[in-house]
This record gives structure tokens, C-alpha cells and sequence, in this order.
């Protein structure tokens, strides 16, 4: 199981102050299971890895099956319509899977999630005279961005294949009620999958939104779910305080806010983590960024950013913590070579694992950051495998909503997103 370890967060709180979160943690955990809370009709995730039935996995396991005979599947989508898959695919697949000629999965490209001319119009010079389906996410189907790139992409579609086996590789996924999206599929056949109600984007990723386009890239959604499914066991309303992590995790971080750190950096050693960081900013940012509160959520890349933000961390104001992503056992086995000359002064290596040296530089930072003055949290993951990356997505998901109620704000709602929205219309005079 994934594990949480807070204890280089003491020095700037303290073990006594940590325990008076223990009630407003309980009430907070009440709040989310009774959903008698700030936005509880936003609360269909909570259970999503336990209640996803066979019927609906094996539905979409033999949708994923005809879109796999595509070349390309296009997932269109912003948001938590689309990281969640690319969090996924990216932490999963091999580091150069572009560059494999002998392909298992399709090519998993994402559309709708940005504006870009230049974007969309090499997508459409790529795609030409490509065999490709698209899957669309969207509750309303009329979210700008995501519909701008259906539109252009549907006809690069239809002029490659034609209108009418064109429509088998449409999936659209969408709300139960009559949205505009859902109106399109049934008129032009498209195949539907539901987002299940009070299910936000964000915490979409256990849902057919995050399930199919996964299935598609031929990540074992059964496992997904599976750890995701423990991980709601062991962060379940009944765990003590202290040995639930996402009650822990949730106290810890907002007992550091309380004690002025207002920015998280979540930190990776691991290259294929950097779409999970991508995630967990917008869970975290969309979720808790509201009323004038919350803490400010950043990623790292390190040791990469170690020769840039690096100096900021260690020697900037003092308004920051640190959490840790570890990934304890790596699946690659390579050690340094000896050089015969040693030019680079590193044969004191020779025969180390690489990853043995890059704990070795994790742990070195941790300690300088901590002594710098920046408290740490660590989570360490015991493999990268979809498994615990079930386990890890749930427990950032659940700890989120513990910590929006610490905060006092509603974890589920997102009005200040709307604020531009309304710019932009008046603009383009909608």
C-alpha cells in the first residue's frame, strides 16, 4: 500500500497542534458520508471504485476494443476530462512509446483542452487520411474549447471515412439528463457512456470519463479500480484519525496553511509522474482556491528543477512545504558503467543502481530542504503500477475533500472557472 510519512513537518508544527484537527476531521469525514456538507450533491465519486458495476466495465472493455483497431483515438476534453487518462497513460507507458514501431495500443492523442490554432490544425494535418475515433467528454457539450475541436475533428473524420462508419468510432460521454452533447449522440448514433451524477471533472478519473479511454490504451482498468477500491476501504469514515493518510494528509496540510505555508510543491523523482503533479494541481487548485483561501498548489520535477526552482525552495521566502511523491522500487535494473580513464570522477559509482543514486539525491534534498526551513511531507508508492496509481489517485481525491471542509470552503463547486467564461462571451459577443 502507498504510505504517508509527516513526521518533517514537525519543527513548524507540532505533534499537540496536529491533534486539535482530529475532531474537525471526524466532522469533515461525517460531512462527506452523510453528504450533508458544502456541495454534497457533488459527492458520486466517493464510492465510484466500489460501485462500478461488472456490466458497466465490461461495457466499456468491449467499446475500448473497437476504438483499439484505430491507428489514433482522439479524447477530447479539458480538465479532469482528459488528465486523469493522460496522468495515467503517461505514468504507465513507456517513456518512448511514440517511437515504437510495433504497436500493441493506439496512439493516445487530447484535443479540446486549449484553444490553439496552430494546435488543432497540425492535429487535423496528422490525422489526415488516418484511421481514428474520437472519444468526447463533456456534461454539457457546449463547453467551448472541447466543442470548437469536436466540430473540426468530426470533419476530418467523416472526410476520411465517411458519415456512416465515421459514427462507430465516435464515443460521446456525457450527463444522464438531455445536454446538448447527448441530443447529437442519439441523432447521430453515436455510442453513450454516462457521467455518473455529482461526478465533477475532477474527480471523473473512475468514471467512464478516466475507465474508456484507459481501456483503449490498454491500461488494465480492473486493477485501477482495484486500487482504488482498497484505498476507499482504508480511508473509510470508521479509520482513526491517525491511521487514515488521507485524514492525516488533509490535517497536515492545512495545520502547515494555518502556520502560514501557503503553497504546496508537489515534488517527483520520477519523469513519469509529471501528468500525476498535472492532476493533483487542478484537483487541488479548482477544489480549495476559493473565498479568498487556499493553499496554492505547484509541481516540481527534480532532480530536473533542482537547477532552477531549486535555489527559490531552498533560499526563497518562507511561505512554502513540500510533498514528496517516492516511488520506491523502480521497473528498470541499470547501474553505473566504469571508464577506464574516470575523467568524470565518477567511478566511485561504478556497479550503483542509477535509482540508488537518485534516492540518495532525494533524500539529500529533503534534508536540505528541512533544514532550510521548508517541512516536508513524503508519499511513497511501492511501484509505479497501475495499481497503486489507483491507490494514490483516490487518496489525493479524498483527502481533497477532507481538506476543503478544514478550509471552510465548498470542494465541489468551481464559480470563480465562470468568470472568464463571461468575459469571453461578452467578447465574442455570444
Amino acid at each position: 500500500m502507498i504510505r504517508l510519512n509527516i513526521d518533517h513537518a514537525f519543527g513548524v508544527i507540532t505533534q499537540p497542534q496536529l491533534d486539535t484537527y482530529e475532531p474537525k476531521v471526524e466532522k469533515a469525514m461525517e460531512m462527506l458520508h452523510k453528504k450533508n456538507g458544502k456541495g454534497s450533491e457533488f459527492l458520486g465519486w466517493l464510492n465510484l471504485p466500489s460501485s462500478t458495476d461488472e456490466p458497466l466495465i465490461e461495457d466499456i472493455e468491449q467499446t475500448a476494443s473497437l476504438l483499439r483497431k484505430c491507428e489514433i483515438v482522439v479524447v477530447i476534453g479539458i480538465g479532469g476530462s482528459y488528465l486523469g487518462t493522460k496522468a495515467v497513460v503517461e505514468a504507465i507507458y513507456h517513456s518512448f512509446d511514440w517511437l515504437q514501431h510495433e504497436r500493441k495500443n493506439p496512439v493516445i492523442l487530447y484535443a479540446g483542452h486549449h484553444m490553439s490554432e496552430d494546435y488543432l490544425a497540425e492535429l487535423c494535418e496528422t490525422l489526415e487520411n488516418k484511421k481514428f475515433g474520437i472519444i468526447y467528454i463533456s456534461k454539457s457539450g457546449t463547453t467551448t474549447e472541447s466543442a470548437i475541436a469536436f466540430r473540426v475533428l468530426k470533419k476530418v473524420l467523416n472526410k476520411n471515412s465517411g458519415k456512416k462508419t465515421a459514427k462507430k468510432f465516435i464515443v460521446a460521454i456525457t450527463n444522464r439528463s438531455q445536454t446538448a452533447l447527448r441530443t447529437l449522440a442519439q441523432k447521430e448514433g453515436y455510442k453513450i457512456f454516462v457521467i455518473p451524477d455529482g461526478v465533477g471533472g475532477r474527480f471523473s478519473v473512475f468514471s467512464p470519463c478516466g475507465l474508456l479511454p484507459l481501456a483503449v490504451a490498454g491500461i488494465d482498468i480492473r486493477d485501477l479500480l482495484n486500487g482504488a477500491k482498497a484505498m476507499e476501504l482504508l480511508t473509510g469514515e470508521e479509520i482513526p484519525f491517525k491511521e487514515n493518510i488521507a485524514s492525516l494528509y488533509a490535517a497536515t496540510r492545512n495545520a502547515l496553511y494555518d502556520a502560514g505555508k501557503k503553497i504546496e510543491i508537489l515534488a517527483n523523482y520520477h519523469p513519469k509522474m509529471h501528468f500525476i503533479g498535472e492532476w493533483w494541481k487542478q484537483l487541488y487548485g479548482e477544489s480549495e482556491g476559493k473565498d479568498g483561501k487556499g493553499i496554492f498548489p505547484a509541481t516540481v520535477n527534480l532532480t530536473t528543477d533542482l537547477h532552477s526552482l531549486g535555489q527559490w525552495i531552498q533560499d526563497g521566502e518562507r511561505t512554502i512545504f513540500e510533498t514528496v511523491l517516492s516511488i520506491e522500487n523502480p521497473v528498470s535494473h541499470l547501474s553505473v558503467p566504469k571508464e577506464k580513464d574516470d575523467l568524470d570522477g565518477l567511478n566511485y559509482l561504478a556497479g550503483k543502481r542509477i535509482d540508488y543514486i537518485n534516492k540518495m539525491a532525494e533524500l539529500g534534498t529533503q534534508l536540505a530542504h528541512v533544514e532550510g526551513g521548508v517541512p516536508n511531507i513524503k508519499i511513497t508508492m511501492p511501484e509505479l503500477n497501475v495499481y497503486y496509481i489507483g491507490q494514490l489517485l483516490y487518496f489525493f481525491e479524498k483527502a481533497c475533500g477532507v481538506s476543503g471542509y478544514l478550509l471552510g470552503v465548498n470542494p465541489f463547486d468551481q464559480p470563480g472557472v465562470e468568470a472568464y467564461k463571461k468575459k469571453m462571451f461578452a467578447l465574442l459577443k455570444a
